[in-house]
């Protein structure tokens, strides 16, 4: 006799489906929150000192002792220009461009890979969002099929007997609904918050610049 999958199986397997997702969608949002909050607090107290440094040796050691996305922007950069001015001979990538865009290079690259860590799980979020209603429906139209088939075979098509079983089926569009808000709301509101740090950096990073070619032109 061949496998075959029950439909109350299939549904069962729906339901823990949708349980796994919003489980999955609660750990990313509070991680997420958690990360948010400790990088804000993070980037608020190093540039306070930063800024306040009385030059650029101060900056520096305040640079390698703080945390954060700011901090890890500002030790790249340094690092950057301790190996310009480090002497011997020069690499390759040292003749590709004039010191300020190889700054900027640098200070672009280590942005780009700070909004890769704060963006990283938004994807679980959008696909969460977007496919646990479908999820839910697939669980409903295989629980209304069950329940007709169930109904045939009682033989009566009262309503006593119809609601009971379609009303359970719904129950599982209900709960992919109810999986798929938190983790759009949490998306949108997780974007705007990067959209911000984002902004956040790169102004960070034109200001470090700016004083970087200040101390090179006044050591000069």
């Amino acid at each position: 006799m061949p496998f075959a999958i029950s439909p109350a199986t299939i549904i069962d397997c729906t339901l823990y489906t949708l349980l796994v997702f919003s489980i999955i969608t609660w750990v990313i949002i509070f991680y997420k929150l958690w990360e948010f909050t400790r990088n804000k607090y993070a980037n608020r107290f190093f540039v306070d000192s930063f800024w306040q440094a009385l030059d650029v040796g101060a900056a520096k050691q305040i640079t390698l002792k703080a945390q954060g996305p700011l901090a890890r922007i500002a030790i790249s950069g340094f690092g950057w220009l301790e190996e310009v001015q480090r002497p011997g001979v020069k690499t390759i990538k040292f003749f590709s461009s004039t010191p300020e865009e190889l700054l900027e290079q640098a200070l672009r690259i280590q942005v780009q890979k700070e909004q890769q860590r704060i963006e990283a799980g938004l994807t679980y979020l959008a696909s969460i969002g977007s496919t646990a209603p479908f999820v839910g429906l697939f669980g409903t139209v295989l629980g209304i099929m069950h329940a007709m088939q169930d109904i045939s075979k009682s033989g009566s098509a009262s309503l006593d007997v119809v609601a009971g079983p379609i009303g359970d089926a719904l129950i599982a569009t209900a709960i992919g609904i109810a999986v798929a808000v938190p983790a759009v709301l949490a998306y949108n509101l997780l974007l705007r918050r990067i959209k911000l740090q984002r902004l956040a950096m790169e102004n960070f990073a034109d200001g470090f610049m700016h004083i970087a070619f200040l101390n090179a032109n006044h050591q000069a």
